[in-house]
């Protein structure tokens, strides 16, 4: 008889425990199909040590990681990456947001930049402003204002002719170029489109990515990675180079318009 009680009573417990698992396992299935933080917050909550738990705590990780690297990205501010990164040290985006702190601390204009176009070069000392051919007659300078509004006259000074010997015009010296077109087209910018703290190797990675999915916007630029040291360590930025100002301002615009970072910077001559 005894026995018997006990065979029944293992029975049921068996059976309640069954019943228990295909309960967790069909709240389970439920969880993952709503697959929202809500959901497996209260999974965890009504199964703290169940058997599916450790997998809803990494999911409500991945989805809040998600969740914050979307507001660091609305936000699209220094202070929201680096609020992301303090939170997510080891997030699913925390390269990307280290990349774009990068880009922001070196969003600056480059060095060298060209003034505005139409802006007239200012003249070099001692130049003679007006002066005609040898033998002609200089313009006459403005009359000072006199009282009475007379001005005194002068008799028109002549200018004395060159010596023979110095009628053969001299070759015209060429200053170099520096008007905004002629900057613009030497090819000697360059767009920085990330960071990074793992190595060069990281850098080209991300070359190939986005070589691969934009061929067109990045066609004849060449890849570079820059090293630079800094207190916590060195990044190694990566810029596309060989492309001149107007380029470069476009790829840029461009790449942004498709939520990828860049900045742009000058780069440096052979």
């Amino acid at each position: 008889m005894l026995r018997t009680k006990l065979v029944n009573l293992c029975c049921c417990a068996l059976i309640i425990g069954l019943a228990g698992c295909s309960r967790q396992q069909s709240d389970w299935q439920k969880t993952r199909e709503s697959n929202t933080p809500e959901a497996y917050e209260q999974f965890v909550k009504k199964y703290p040590s169940g058997e599916f738990t450790p997998q809803a705590q990494a999911r409500l990780k991945e989805l809040y990681d998600d969740r914050d690297w979307q507001k660091a990205r609305d936000a699209d501010t220094p202070e929201a990456y680096q609020a992301y990164l303090n939170q997510y040290p080891d997030g699913q985006s925390a390269s990307e947001a280290r990349n774009r702190l990068e880009n922001f601390s070196m969003a600056q204009p480059p060095a060298g930049t060209p003034a505005a176009p139409g802006t007239a070069p200012e003249a070099p000392a001692g130049t003679a402003v007006g002066a005609g051919a040898p033998g002609e007659e200089a313009p006459p300078a403005r009359p000072p204002a006199v009282a009475g509004g007379v001005a005194p006259t002068h008799a028109p000074r002549k200018i004395a002719p060159a010596p023979p010997m110095a009628s053969a015009v001299p070759a015209p010296h060429h200053a170099p170029d520096h008007s905004p077109a002629a900057q613009q087209g030497e090819g000697n910018f360059a767009v920085q489109l990330g960071a990074f703290r793992s190595g060069s190797a990281a850098a080209n990675k991300h070359w190939d990515r986005l070589q691969k999915e934009y061929p067109k916007l990045l066609a004849g630029l060449t890849p570079k990675v820059v090293p630079k040291k800094t207190a916590s360590g060195t990044l190694y930025r990566l810029q596309a180079v060989g492309a001149s100002e107007s380029q470069a301002r476009k790829i840029c615009r461009d790449l942004k318009a498709k939520s990828q970072p860049c900045v742009i910077v000058r780069g440096e001559r052979a």
